[in-house]
C-alpha cells in the first residue's frame, strides 16, 4: 500500500472498522499498520474513540426512546395523570441531555489532560521488535564473501536490509522465525554457523501471532537425520531456568535467564515474559528449558527495562502449523518427539543446537 496522509488513513480505518473493505484490502491495511507503528497507534486511538462515542450515542438513543414512549403514553391516555417517573423525565430531560454531553466532553478532556493518549503512545512504543538493521553494521570477511556469492546476472549485489534468527522445526528444512522479520522481503537466505547460506521460501505467515514458517529451497541443503529438541506444549513454570541462542551479531550468541511471567507484553496469553538479555537480531530465536525442550520463540523486548523480553509460546507455533493449508506444504510438517539434548551438559546442548539455528538475512 502506498504512503497515506492522515485523512486518507482515517478513511481507510473507518472502512476497515465497518467491514466495507475487500479481503485483499483488509490484508493490505493490516500489513500497512504492521509496517508503520505510528499509524498502528493512531488506529488504536481512533478505534477506542469510536467505541466510546458509540457507547455515549447509545445512551442518548435510549433516552430518546424513553421520551418517545412517554409521548405515546400521553397521547393514548390523555385523561390520566402521568406517572411521576415520566413527569420527572419530561421536566428534566433537557438538563439530562446537557449533562450527558458535558460528561462526554469531560471524559475526553480528562483523558487528554492526564496524558492518557501520550501514555498510550508511550506504552505502544515501549515494545521493541528485535529485527537487526544490517545496513550500518560493519561486515566481516565472511559477510563480504557472501555478498560476492550473491552477485546476480546483472552484476549487482543484493543489499542486506536486516537480519534476525530462525531455527529448524523439522529435519527436512522447515524453519520458524518472526513475521515482523520477513514482512516485505524480496528474498530470504538462511546462514548456519559454518557460514553456509541457503535460499528459503515463505510458506505461511501469521501476523497476529508474529510467526512465519519458511522452507529451505536450495539444492545444496541436505536434510538432517533428526531434530535434537522437542516442542513443549504445556505452559512452563515461573522461575524455570531457560536459555536461548541467536544472532544479535554475525555469530551465534548464548543467553541465559529465567521465565519471569506466564504472560507476555500487555498480558498477552500467547507469550511469556522472560528475563534474558536480548538485542536486535535475537528475534525468532528459540527459548529452551534446561532439558532442551523448546518452550518459545523470542519476539521482542520492553524498552528501558534490561532483561525484560518476550517469547511466543510453542502452543501458538503448533496452532499455526495446524492451520497451514495442505496445498501450500512441501511434505508434511512432522515434529519430533525424541529429545536428545536431555541429560547433556549445557555446553554439549549448545554444540548440538548450533547446527539447527540460522541467521536470517532479508533482502
Amino acid at each position: 500500500m502506498r504512503s497515506l496522509n492522515q485523512q486518507e488513513f482515517i478513511d481507510w480505518a473507518d472502512l476497515y472498522l465497518r467491514n466495507e473493505l475487500t479481503a485483499a484490502d483488509r490484508q493490505r491495511f493490516e500489513l500497512f499498520c504492521a509496517e508503520n507503528p505510528s499509524y498502528q497507534e493512531s488506529f488504536a486511538q481512533h478505534k477506542s474513540f469510536l467505541a466510546d462515542y458509540r457507547q455515549a450515542q447509545e445512551r442518548l438513543d435510549f433516552k430518546a426512546v424513553l421520551t418517545s414512549a412517554a409521548e405515546d403514553y400521553h397521547e393514548q391516555n390523555p385523561e390520566k395523570e402521568p406517572v411521576k417517573v415520566i413527569s420527572l423525565w419530561d421536566r428534566y430531560k433537557f438538563n439530562a441531555g446537557v449533562a450527558a454531553a458535558i460528561a462526554i466532553i469531560s471524559v475526553f478532556s480528562t483523558l487528554w489532560l492526564t496524558g492518557y493518549y501520550s501514555n498510550l503512545k508511550k506504552t505502544s512504543s515501549d515494545y521493541s521488535a528485535l529485527r537487526r538493521d544490517m545496513n550500518n553494521v560493519k561486515r566481516n570477511v565472511n559477510a563480504h564473501n557472501d555478498a560476492i556469492k550473491n552477485i546476480n546476472s546483472t552484476g549487482k549485489t543484493e543489499t542486506i536490509h536486516y537480519g534476525a534468527t530462525g531455527f529448524m522445526i523439522t529435519r527436512d528444512g522447515y524453519v520458524v522465525t518472526n513475521y515482523h522479520v520477513i514482512s516485505g522481503a524480496d528474498s530470504i537466505h538462511l546462514q548456519n554457523q559454518r557460514g553456509q547460506s541457503f535460499k528459503a521460501d515463505i510458506i505461511f505467515t501469521s501476523p497476529e501471532k508474529d510467526l512465519a514458517i519458511l522452507h529451505i529451497n536450495d539444492s545444496t541443503f541436505k536434510a538432517h537425520k533428526n531434530i535434537p529438541y522437542t516442542f513443549k506444549k504445556q505452559n512452563s513454570d515461573l522461575g524455570e531456568d531457560i536459555y536461548t541462542l541467536g544472532f544479535p551479531r554475525d555469530e551465534a550468541v548464548y543467553g541465559q535467564g529465567y521465565l519471569s511471567s506466564s504472560t507476555g507484553y500487555a498480558g498477552d496469553t500467547l507469550a511469556y515474559q522472560i528475563s534474558i538479555p536480548v538485542n536486535p537480531g535475537n528475534s525468532g530465536g528459540p527459548v529452551l528449558d534446561k532439558e532442551g525442550n523448546v518452550i518459545g520463540i523470542i519476539s521482542g523486548k520492553q524498552k528501558g527495562i534490561d532483561g525484560a523480553a518476550f517469547a511466543i509460546k510453542t502452543k501458538a507455533l503448533i496452532e499455526t502449523l495446524n492451520s497451514i493449508p495442505a496445498d501450500v506444504l512441501r511434505g508434511n510438517v512432522v515434529l519430533t518427539n525424541k529429545n536428545t539434548l536431555n541429560n547433556l551438559s549445557r555446553t554439549d546442548q549448545l554444540k548440538k543446537l548450533q547446527d539447527y539455528v540460522y541467521l536470517v538475512k532479508v533482502y
